[in-house]
């Protein structure tokens, strides 16, 4: 180092150890400087992915961050705390690029979890081919699986279909992302779809190209979309109110000024809504808003027709096309209700079967009463009955044919089938014997039957959470229990949707 000295710097060879010491100090000082400027705080980079997670969340533009979150943070800290807790917010970096790129790293983090998640253990898939707001067709995915002690439903994978949306394009999309993500056909249980010809041709449907390479996957029809198609049955003189109601709404709710009209109408009446409800064949669950609203708002809609001369405004003044009106709202309403008593987290087969019981069994009922006249259990119907003078008989008679014709829908896409032999699922300590078992894991059921220190805790478990607790000392039984009750129905909700393409 001397002869460096000496070489290198010989103007500086001959200074004293107290300048090398000054210099030595100034260097330390520059290097606290540079990394005091350079590295972000911890919190606030921890407060950014907060920031980043909930506009993703709620499907915000990435600049609403920096031009409002952050300046109300910051008001809102100043008012509570003053300005000097405040100005740590500034250091918080929420730009458009960087809450766009922790978007990406917060979701790319996710998905390599439940990847990590699904290779540990055997999974079902749902999925579905969409097409989003600007025509392009989404492959939608769900898996469900177990993890911890419970069992989860997660958004697999959304990926765009190129060209034709055949079975083969569905399992070729299908297939080539599982091999991307190292998972395997074999822990696949079951797979959950519609009942298109791409998804369950026996031929050339997706059913076929994946039963080709992984046999033992059951598949079973989603059951909400089963209840669906059951429900689109209408007797010709109740569609024909069904397609005069959507007419209305859409003469009124398709023109911005008649929209505006209308709302002045419904303040002047002091009516309860101010709008009607378009109606869209998407979604399930239209008809029966839709209907409910423009039978809520007859008089108004009455008042409006006529005074724009509409030739739909006499249907409004007839009692008959009226009561056909209450009907179809009451009995779509209570589809409805059905279809979201169907949806929700880690539903399983047995359960949903129950409802869809209960409810062939309600209309059972309902078509007895209305053939003998008594509309009770619908209200709206009731009520206008009672208020205006009806020929019942031929309103009796729509209303009989279409519930007869939806009880023989129900019948076709929900066979009856003997849920008594999976009372032990669902009871274990109670129902010691099963038709559907073998004798090997029959006498499994009674060791299990007999283990007070397991029924103890069958109580305070869910019925999943139950039957995985138990796959270590009974794996058969346990087995045999979710390909029973759990196999894939992870029942196609109506509020899931992609941020950005699907609207609610």
């Amino acid at each position: 180092m001397k002869r460096h000295l000496e070489t290198r710097h010989p103007e500086d060879a001959m200074k004293p150890m107290t300048f090398f010491l000054r210099k030595e100090a100034a260097l330390q000082g520059q290097k606290t400087v540079v990394h005091g400027q350079a590295t972000l705080p911890t919190k606030a980079l921890a407060a950014s992915y907060e920031v980043a997670h909930l506009v993703a969340k709620a499907q915000k533009p990435h600049t609403i961050a920096e031009s409002l979150i952050l300046p109300a943070a910051i008001a809102m800290t100043t008012a509570m705390h003053g300005e000097k807790i405040a100005s740590a917010l500034k250091q918080i970096p929420l730009s458009n690029y960087t809450v766009s790129k922790r978007i990406n790293e917060i979701a790319n983090d996710m998905k390599c979890q439940i990847i990590k998640r699904v290779k540990n253990c055997r999974f079902s898939l749902q999925l579905d081919e969409s097409t989003d707001l600007i025509s392009v067709a989404q492959l939608l995915v769900f898996v469900r699986y177990s993890y911890e002690g419970k069992l989860h439903e997660d958004m697999l994978f959304c990926s765009p279909m190129e060209g034709r949306c055949t079975g083969s394009d569905i399992f070729n999309c299908l297939n080539g992302w599982m091999e991307d993500a190292g998972l395997h056909w074999a822990n696949c249980l079951s797979i959950c779809t519609d009942g298109a010809a791409a998804m369950l041709g026996k031929n050339k449907g997706l059913k076929a190209k994946v039963l080709s390479v992984a046999p033992h996957v059951k598949f079973t029809h989603c059951i909400i979309h089963r209840e669906a198609l059951a429900s689109k049955t209408l007797e010709p003189e109740l569609n024909n109110v069904l397609q005069t109601a959507i007419k209305m709404v859409n003469l009124i709710k398709s023109r911005p000024l008649n929209t505006r009209l209308f709302t002045l109408l419904c303040q002047e009446m002091g009516s309860t809504h101010e709008s009607l409800l378009f109606h869209s064949e998407v979604r399930w669950l239209s008809r029966g808003k839709v209907l409910t609203r423009l039978f809520e708002l007859r008089s108004e809609v009455r008042t409006f027709l006529s005074d724009a001369n509409s030739a739909f405004a006499h249907h409004l003044t007839d009692s008959e096309w009226i009561a056909r009106l209450a009907y179809l709202s009451c009995i779509f309403d209570k589809l409805n209700t059905l279809n979201l008593s169907l949806q929700g987290l880690n539903t399983n087969i047995l359960t949903l079967s129950d409802k869809v019981n209960a409810f062939t069994k309600k209309l059972q009922r309902w078509a007895v009463h209305a053939e003998s006249g008594d509309f009770e259990m619908f209200s709206e119907l009731h009520d206008f009955l009672e208020e205006d003078d009806v020929n019942v008989n031929s309103l009796k008679a729509s209303i009989n044919v279409h519930l007869q014709s939806l009880l023989e829908k129900f019948h076709q896409y929900f066979p009856t089938e003997n849920v008594e032999n999976y009372d032990w699922i669902r009871q274990p300590f109670t129902s010691c014997s099963s038709n559907d078992l073998s004798s090997e894991l029959e006498d499994a059921l009674l060791e299990l039957s007999s283990d007070r220190t397991i029924q103890t805790s069958f109580a305070s478990k869910t019925l999943d959470e139950f039957w995985l607790s138990v796959a270590q000392e009974y794996p058969g039984l346990s087995k045999a229990g979710h390909s029973n009750a759990f196999r894939v129905d992870l029942s196609v909700r109506e509020d899931i949707f992609v941020p950005g393409i699907y609207k609610k």
